[in-house]
Order: C-alpha cells, then structure tokens, then sequence
C-alpha cells in the first residue's frame, strides 16, 4: 500500500484584538499557492465569525474570497457562561485554559494519532505551545508575529534584559531613560518603551508569562514570519537570522493582502469628503478598536483640532463624541468629519491626508507607511510605545505627541510641526518606496514568502 501523503495545516489563531486577520490572510494566500493542501484554522467563536465573516456555526456559503481548501473550526475559549464585560478576565480565563482546549479540539477533528493527516502547524506566535503540539506530531512548526521586529526583539531577550537592567524597590523608577544598546538593534529604545510583562507590568501575569514563554521558543520553530519588510529594520533581522532557523519578513500586509470583509465599504463617506479637500492638508485620527484616550485627552485634543484650524477626519466611536467640548461640532463644522467607523486603508491612501494622529499599532504603522503619511504618536500599552520611539527616533517618520498626553497647545504644536516638514514626509516616502519593492516580484518580502510556501509544500505531492 502506497504511503499516505499528508495534505492538512492546522492553524491556530490568537482571538484577541486585531491578531485573527493577519494569520488569515496570510494562510489565505498560502491556500491559494497550494489548492491540493487544507489549511483547518482553529480559533474561538468570535474570532472565527470576525475573520470569516458567517454567523452560523456551520460556516456553510462562506464568502467567495475565501478559498474552498480553508476550513474554520472553532474552539473553547475557557470563558464561563456568564462572564461579560470584563476584558481581562476572559484574556486570563483564555490564556490559563488554551493549551488544553486547542490541544483538545485539534485531536477532536484529526484523531489522537493524526500524524498521518497533519503536514505542519501554523501559529499566531502568542500560541506558542503550538511548537509542542508540532513537535509531539513530527511535523515543522511555523510562528507568525503580527507586530514589529522591534516588539518581538524586546520578548526574545527577555531575560538578558532582567539580567542587565535588575528592578529596584520602585520598579524602573530612575532608570525610566537608560538605553537598551545591549540588544541589537534597540540602541535607541529606552526603558520605559518596552512593553508590559518585559522589564514592568507584572512578570507572574498570565499574559507576561505567555510572552515570555513565547520569546524562548521562538527558536525551534521552522520558521518565524513577520507582518514587515527587511528595510524597515535591517539590524535587527539580521540578529535574528542568526537565532532563528529562519526569519522571513513577508509584509506589509497592506499591500499584499484584503481584510476579508469590508475592504470596500465606506459608509459615512469618509472618501468623498476627501476628495474635496487640499492635498496633505487633512488631519486623520484613530486610536484603533481597543485604546481610547481619556476624556480630558479627548477635549485636549478637539481644542487643539479647532486651535489649529487643519482639516480633519476622526474616527471616534458614537459613545464618546459625548466627550468633546461643547459647541465642537458646530464651530468645525464645515472643516471636520467625525465618523465612528473609516475604511482606514483607503484612507490614509489619499492624497489629501497629511498626517495621521495615531496610538502606533502595528497594522496602523503599516498602513501610514504604505499610504506614506507622516504620524503623531499617542501610543498607550503594549508595543505601542516601542513602535512610538523607532517613528520618531530611528526612521524619523513622525513625532510622539509632547508630553507623552494630548494637551491643547502640544496637539497645535504637533500638527504645525509635521504638515510642515517635507523631510518627514520625503523620509516617509522613501520607506513607502521600499514597502512597496518589498511585495514586488524581486522584493525581499515576496522571497520571503516564496521560502514559507516551500516549507509548507516540502514534499507534496
């Protein structure tokens, strides 16, 4: 009897914030390359009704953009009935039970003995017990960061920074500005801009724990993949080629890939009313789906919109526009739009955005970059603040906002500052140029991608 060929790649999705849609399109494109594999992506509920956009648990008439070769299947997400409303609860509650419950279902679908059916394992990397389950089957493992090489650096040497920079009783207290120029390529982060769960925030967390757990199996993976270009962050990549069996940069995905639904909606006219407006004279702010300022940093902020007299578009949810100043409206009426919802890529794609006020996610960086348009940082947690510092301090392609909070008279200053300064924008242009030779049929993101599609496709038949 011939050898069984194995022709399935299970995918396992992180379901908080923005993470499903990046590990999705990738896999999209990977099934697309390789009709003859099924590529099962396994998450929760939530994340797969988002990511696959079908309300019923049977995800029966998927949507034509995806392919007929990904199938969803979804998982426990440790919640118990009834817990609502508290965010970090469920993280914990997930975080605290994944292992099992993915481990779990996978077996569900495959069988205990799957090895016969499984090629290889794809993971978002903060599912970093996917390298067991990979292991435990013979099979490669391939971890897929969806943030910056910076971030993921800062989770890799974790402990060396511990070790270099020890806490005192007040935590970093005095120490908020000594450089980390001991981890390549981070020479000009400080301290303070690390993310939580790193050097503060909590080590014994459950998601410090995942993270630094994740940071220390980055190197047995097959292959770590990254949401970037090589030219964004030589240094750094470079160190990880040299920790990593391999590092491959396939982004931006901006360029490369569709949100799978909505890519084309644009509800409250955002792009029409660009349209009449002047080139690079808009000012486009959005603090993503999960940060908000608070509410005096959001009348700081109208006030400083209204000082200035710029143009603007603001995508601010319906239940904080309660929070502006009274009058806002009426006084900006005839220069500003407020929207609770933008089809951001297409518009910071438009020539009449100028500068883009931004809590520095990742997917938002990437698509300042793409659409070339400089930024003003107001990052919050998490990566946000290292991506604020390489912005403004290693590419120079934006400022974070003074004081590190939204005042009147720092929002005025900030936006005077940046749509008058060609430099940033000619800086920014530049690294739209490489973004855009990165996805490009000799680029370094599309060699990258053809290497991951390799491993994936090693010995199919």
């Amino acid at each position: 009897m011939a050898e069984k060929t194995p022709n399935h790649v299970v995918v396992t999705a992180f379901p908080f914030g923005t993470h499903a849609i990046p590990l999705f399109n990738l896999v999209r494109r990977l099934a697309i390359q390789a009709p003859a594999l099924t590529f099962s992506f396994f998450s929760t509920v939530k994340a797969n009704q988002l990511v696959f956009g079908n309300k019923s648990k049977s995800y029966n008439n998927l949507p034509n953009n995806i392919p007929t070769n990904m199938k969803p299947y979804d998982v426990d997400d440790g919640i118990p009935n009834g817990l609502t409303g508290d965010p970090r609860a469920e993280m914990n509650f997930f975080l605290k039970s994944m292992a099992e419950n993915f481990g779990n279902r996978i077996d569900q679908v495959y069988g205990d003995d799957s090895s016969d059916d499984i090629k290889c394992f794809i993971s978002d990397s903060f599912l970093y017990f996917t390298g067991d389950l990979a292991e435990r089957k013979g099979v490669p493992w391939i971890s897929f960061w969806t943030a910056g090489p910076c971030s993921l650096s800062t989770h890799y040497y974790t402990d060396l920074i511990r070790q270099t920079i020890p806490l005192g009783p007040d935590g970093i207290q005095g120490r908020e500005e000594e450089l980390i120029d001991f981890v390549p390529g981070l020479s000009r982060i400080r301290t303070r801009d690390l993310p939580e769960g790193v050097l503060f925030g909590g080590w014994e967390s459950e998601f410090s724990r995942m993270l630094h757990n994740m940071g220390m199996m980055l190197p047995r993976a097959a292959a770590v993949t990254i949401n970037s270009f090589a030219e964004l962050d030589l240094p750094i990549l470079e160190d990880f080629n040299s920790k990593f069996q391999k590092c491959l940069t396939v982004g931006p995905f901006t360029l490369t890939s569709q949100n799978p639904s909505h890519t084309h909606d644009d509800p409250h006219g955002c792009v029409t009313w660009l349209d009449k407006q002047q080139p690079t004279s808009v000012a486009y702010i959005s603090f993503g789906t999960v940060t908000t300022p608070p509410p005096n940093e959001l009348a700081a902020l109208a006030q400083g919109l209204e000082e200035s007299g710029v143009p603007f578009l603001w995508s601010l949810k319906d239940d904080l526009v309660g929070q502006l100043p009274n009058g806002f409206f009426e006084r900006t009426s005839e220069r500003g739009l407020i929207v609770p919802w933008t089809p951001q890529q297409r518009v910071l794609e438009h020539d009449a955005i100028g500068v883009f006020v931004t809590h520095c996610g990742w997917n938002s960086i990437m698509e300042s970059i793409t659409g070339g348009v400089p930024m003003i940082c107001r990052p919050f947690f998490g990566d946000q603040r290292i991506n604020c510092r390489m912005v403004s301090d290693v590419w120079g392609i934006g400022t974070r906002i003074r004081g590190g909070v939204f005042t009147k008279d720092g929002t005025v200053e900030c936006l005077d500052m940046i749509l008058s300064d060609e430099k940033l924008r000619e800086k920014i242009g530049a690294l739209r140029g490489f973004a855009k030779h990165a996805v490009g049929p000799k680029g370094s993101s599309t060699r990258g991608f053809n290497t991951l599609a390799e491993i994936v496709l090693k010995d199919s038949k």
